[in-house]
């Protein structure tokens, strides 16, 4: 079974090599203790969720805190192209499930998006809630999928703000069943941003797809399906792997 993997806060293993001891403790050293019930000489990864993953044995347990001895580091170059997923609020589950499973699948940030046919809707007391829970599903995401780095939840966008963003300059996608051009068949760019813009049950307003195409974004379209708002982010995501970080 693969080792299991805890997250330290950032700067933590900055200057780790083999021999160096760390502390897990907090909500991270609760669940290794008490949840999964870890013994001393159990090997484990640490990360610090920005690229930096140790493999450790379990030196001492106390009731919430766990402490490891380092035996190796790898420290993980950022990607050459950067994956940001523009996702649309969605009723239900439906959002964080898109966060979870595209977390699984790479992504280096996701960007909340409040489209004018989002059935949630994200009001004032309700907006940083949000997004903490995006972030804590990418969180459990990235562990079990024993990522070296936690994607990036960003604030919540309104259209106004992405289509600011998209002027800014990123290669920009956005998925849309009317879309004649496969998403697997654009030219990438070498380095640099690729933002995927997926809407919400209701599709994307006419008003709001023209102004994305002209701010410069490409409507694509994944196949001859229509996918859920829930799917059709993390598989953008995994056809952009396969054109790149999976060949």
């Amino acid at each position: 079974m693969t080792p299991h993997l805890f997250f330290v806060p950032p700067g933590s293993l900055d200057a780790a090599t083999s021999g160096a001891v760390v502390e897990v403790s907090g909500a991270e050293g609760h669940h290794a203790v008490a949840v999964l019930r870890l013994r001393l000489g159990e090997t484990v990864f640490v990360g610090d969720g920005r690229g930096v993953r140790a493999i450790a044995e379990v030196i001492d347990i106390d009731r919430s805190r766990l402490t490891v001895r380092v035996s190796s580091v790898a420290r993980e170059a950022p990607p050459a192209l950067r994956w940001v997923l523009v996702q649309a609020l969605a009723k239900g589950d439906r959002d964080t499930s898109a966060v979870e499973t595209a977390t699984e699948y790479g992504v280096d940030e996701i960007v909340p998006w409040q489209a004018d046919r989002s059935i949630s809707v994200w009001r004032a007391d309700k907006v940083e809630r949000g997004r903490q829970r995006w972030e804590d599903v990418a969180i459990a995401a990235a562990k079990q999928s024993r990522r070296s780095t936690v994607p990036t939840v960003s604030p919540m966008v309104r259209t106004r703000e992405l289509l600011a963003r998209v002027r800014g300059g990123p290669t920009a996608y956005l998925l849309h069943e009317a879309a004649t051009e496969p998403l697997s068949r654009v030219a990438l760019p070498s380095t640099g941003e690729v933002l995927l813009v997926v809407g919400p049950e209701g599709g994307i307003a006419s008003t709001e797809l023209d102004a994305l195409v002209a701010a410069g974004a490409t409507p694509v379209r994944l196949g001859t399906e229509v996918l859920r708002t829930s799917s059709a982010g993390p598989a953008a995501i995994a056809v952009l792997n396969a054109m790149s970080r999976w060949c």
